[in-house]
């Protein structure tokens, strides 16, 4: 709480007047840094901690002071911190509009708690393992119509894929008339540029003409969710059924609203991220062709430890997600500073990723040191950390190995010399920007067989 008779930079904590302070940071203009962290992020924060230091200040036009984290022993204190002082559904407040207000992304607390442990369930490890062989199908029946000798962006084939995933194993949709309807509102839906992302932000201008395609499109969506909860509380099988809509049906803690707002979290977060994922293995492997013929060998051996070191190399060499934040409640000592209440602090994860000191040699796509490495939370963060670690992290990185494993045991991938693609902000996560081009050589024949289920080392 600010005393104004202090001036700026003093805070009152527990009582007691207690001096504030911020890093140091550039003095740019707060649109300037905005346009800055949309054009070139990763850049503009390397620029700033080759300058400032680890811990560095940015002012950045609608969200606000952000304090940009790079030493993993400062990451460690946040992902470790009070979750009453340290709020990341705060942080994420402007999906509000999309989400819902009861997403477990969006709130904090002992709420944020208990919603958390209901959603764990789906995503447990056995769970998990029973939904491999559906993704496997659904991959294969998908490779099966990439074309040959013809280059082509392989995002939106992934984006299809796992689409198509959540669909089938999350909501558990099974209507095929409400199932296609899915498949063409949900792209609509979450595909969220910085146009979208002004309305969702603010819902007032949804009402307005140049947002009313965005309005539109969530309201035919929630439409067909509300009818698949619907479904799911009159299933006579509700007992046996294994899809997470399901799950979360049973444990019975939940109104419709609040179903709602979990199952359009799970195809945000669960869907451009994992696909972008995929798009970004495919990019790296076919620029390094000995690392793609030992990915060649290892599914088509079953070596799924191979597998998970590519899976997790691509996640530490091209991180989908920008950042992860944490509105202080409070003020707190971090980094040597006492950082004010209000602020958003920001472990680094793109910094510390690409940091030679923590992975040596980073500039290296390099899936052998992942292979038996135990990877710190305070400097491995692709999922983020904490009490909000994503909830489907697990997930993810089975269906990151099934469908690799399928591509690269369907097709022949050609290899190039081509400089790799920059990376393009979109909303929150880093996409190929130019959706990851590749092309087929071959196809190849696969004998019928069941389906592995790569859940070697820890997600």
């Amino acid at each position: 709480m600010r005393d104004p008779r202090y001036g700026r930079g003093r805070a009152f904590y527990a009582g007691v007047m207690t001096p504030t302070s911020l890093p140091p940071g550039p003095r740019l203009p707060r649109s300037v840094q905005a346009a800055l962290m949309l054009r070139c992020g990763p850049r503009f924060v390397a620029a700033c901690r080759r300058r400032y230091g680890s811990a560095f200040t940015l002012r950045v036009a609608s969200m606000g002071t952000l304090v940009y984290l790079t030493d993993p022993a400062d990451i460690k204190t946040v992902f470790a911190g009070d979750p009453d002082i340290y709020h990341a559904g705060e942080a994420n407040s402007m999906l509000k509009g999309l989400l819902g207000d009861t997403s477990v992304l969006v709130i904090d607390g002992d709420l944020h708690r208990d919603r958390r442990r209901l959603m764990l369930a789906p995503f447990a490890r056995d769970a998990v393992a029973a939904q491999a062989g559906v993704i496997a199908e659904i991959a294969a029946d998908n490779i099966a119509g990439w074309p040959v000798g013809e280059t082509f962006p392989v995002a939106p084939k992934m984006s299809e894929i796992t689409l198509e995933v959540i669909l089938r194993t999350v909501i558990g949709a099974s209507d095929q008339a409400r199932l296609a309807a899915l498949r063409t509102v949900m792209p609509r839906v979450l595909s969220v540029g910085p146009w979208e992302t002004l309305a969702i932000a603010n819902q007032d201008l949804l009402r307005r003409r140049p947002w009313r395609a965005v309005r539109d499109a969530i309201a035919e969506a929630d439409r067909l969710l509300y009818a698949e909860i619907a479904d799911r509380r009159a299933d006579p099988d509700l007992d046996t059924r294994t899809d997470a809509l399901a799950m979360l049906v049973r444990a019975g803690d939940m109104s419709d609203k609040e179903l709602r707002d979990q199952l359009i979290t799970l195809l945000v977060a669960g869907h451009d991220t994992t696909a972008t994922a995929l798009s970004w293995a495919l990019e790296r492997l076919t620029r390094h062709p000995a690392v793609l013929a030992k990915a060649v060998r290892a599914a088509r051996d079953g070596d799924d430890d191979y597998l998970d070191a590519v899976a997790k190399e691509t996640l530490r060499d091209r991180p989908v997600v920008f950042d992860v934040g944490r509105v202080l409640k409070a003020p707190v000592e971090l980094a040597g500073y006492r950082l004010p209440a209000g602020v958003m602090v920001i472990p680094g994860l793109v910094a510390v990723h690409a940091d030679s000191q923590i992975y040596p040699h980073a500039d290296r796509f390099d899936p052998d040191r992942m292979l038996g490495a135990t990877l710190s939370p305070s400097s491995y963060l692709p999922f983020g950390g904490g009490n909000r670690r994503c909830l489907g992290a697990t997930f993810a990185m089975v269906e990151f190995k099934v469908v690799l494993r399928e591509i690269l045991r369907r097709v022949e991938l050609e290899t190039t010399t081509a400089r790799g693609e920059h990376r393009r902000l979109k909303h929150v996560i880093f996409v190929p920007h130019r959706g990851a081009r590749i092309r087929v050589r071959a196809k190849r024949v696969v004998a019928a067989e069941a389906p592995k289920c790569p859940m070697s080392g820890p997600a």
